[in-house]
């Protein structure tokens, strides 16, 4: 099935090329030169990833980034200015799926494309269109996608980004053995430096934030040698 790309970028002669690339490895490319449109395009036209510049006219793309996590779950890449890390890092802690800095090769943006599409096989594109999909309810928590929030008896608890996306991936495979490399590929964007760590100190804090007694774990799971387990039996 052909997949539609949304590319959002004021400079045309960037858009004309990459459109032409893409559409020559068989995606359907939509265009826009800002990000006044980008909502809409999403809720009319359903891409299935969106690349978004942060440098636009009318509203930066940051701005544009929070509008559709508000609203939708589609897969984003950013396009970031050479060693803007600053900018990388509130992408990535808004919601965006990996990033890549200007001057790139459309062969590695191409590359990155895929690679988000394989992380997020059955990822939905609306959460306006399925509002049941904003929330995963398990093991008495109650996790909000849109707002990107945790509640736990009616109190709402702090998340990082890194604990957030680590307890979507375990609370969507209920009851499933996830190993430490699964957790690790399902969660992180090329380069996302908060996986640098291992991923039993982020278990470890996560325990911390959504067990009672955290060294004696009832959500997560320690499954020795395998990995960790998200149980719906608090």
């Amino acid at each position: 099935m052909t997949k539609k790309v949304l590319l959002v970028d004021d400079d045309e002669k960037l858009r004309k090329l990459l459109r032409e690339y893409l559409e020559g490895y068989g995606f359907n490319v939509l265009t826009l030169a800002d990000g006044s449109a980008v909502p809409e395009t999403i809720r009319t036209k359903s891409p299935d990833m969106v690349i978004l510049d942060i440098m636009l006219p009318k509203r930066n793309g940051l701005d544009v980034l929070n509008d559709i996590r508000m609203e939708f779950t589609v897969p984003v890449i950013m396009l970031t200015a050479k060693g803007d890390d600053a900018d990388r890092i509130v992408g990535l802690e808004l919601g965006a799926d990996d990033y890549i800095p200007k001057p790139f090769n459309p062969r590695e943006l191409l590359a990155r494309i895929n690679a988000v599409l394989r992380r997020l096989p059955g990822r939905d594109k609306s959460r306006a269109k399925r509002g049941e999909d904003i929330f995963i309810k398990a093991g008495g928590l109650i996790l909000n996608r849109a707002k990107q929030t945790l509640l736990i008896e009616d109190r709402e608890v702090e998340l990082s980004s890194t604990e957030f996306k680590l307890l979507e991936i375990l609370m969507e495979n209920l009851n499933q053995v996830m190993s430490r490399d699964q957790l690790m590929d399902l969660a992180r964007g090329r380069d996302f430096m908060a996986f640098d760590r291992s991923i039993d100190v982020h278990i470890s804090k996560l325990r911390a934030k959504i067990e009672t007694d955290p060294r004696s774990p009832r959500r997560i799971k320690t499954i020795w040698g395998t990995g960790y387990m998200f149980v719906d039996s608090p």
